[in-house]
């Protein structure tokens, strides 16, 4: 089992900037990848961005330079920093765990998503 807290939500102003955080616990030892992920109302979950354990990040195009994503592997904390933020950022903001899982109809295994954190808004006004 992986827990998941972020914080480091608020409302801020378009332009301003924020910095979300979570700290991860529990069996880590098969991570492959965190990420965060965001919802707005009335649309799917997207991933804003990923970092594998040797620091590789990927980002969506919505979101590329302005945001950066860093983690502490020694304390099993993770980043986001959100600058330039834009009204169309606003949504609740998640941390997520992807593990290597055991697939049997490939006999082998695939780093998945399996744990989320319970969210963090954040709202960006004009």
């Amino acid at each position: 089992q992986v827990q998941l807290v972020e914080s480091g939500g608020g409302t801020v102003r378009a332009g301003d900037s924020l910095q979300l955080s979570c700290a991860a616990s529990g069996d880590f030892v098969y991570r492959c990848e965190m990420g965060w992920y965001r919802q707005a109302p009335g649309l799917g979950r997207e991933l804003v961005s990923s970092i594998t354990q040797n620091g590789l990040a990927n980002y969506a195009d919505s979101v590329k330079g302005r945001f950066t994503i860093s983690q502490d592997n020694a304390k099993n904390t993770f980043f986001l920093q959100m600058n330039s933020l834009k009204t169309e950022d606003t949504a609740a903001y998640y941390c997520a765990a992807a593990l290597y899982t055991y697939r049997p109809e490939t006999r082998g295994y695939s780093c998945q998503y399996r744990y989320w954190g319970q969210g963090t808004q954040v709202t960006v006004s004009s």
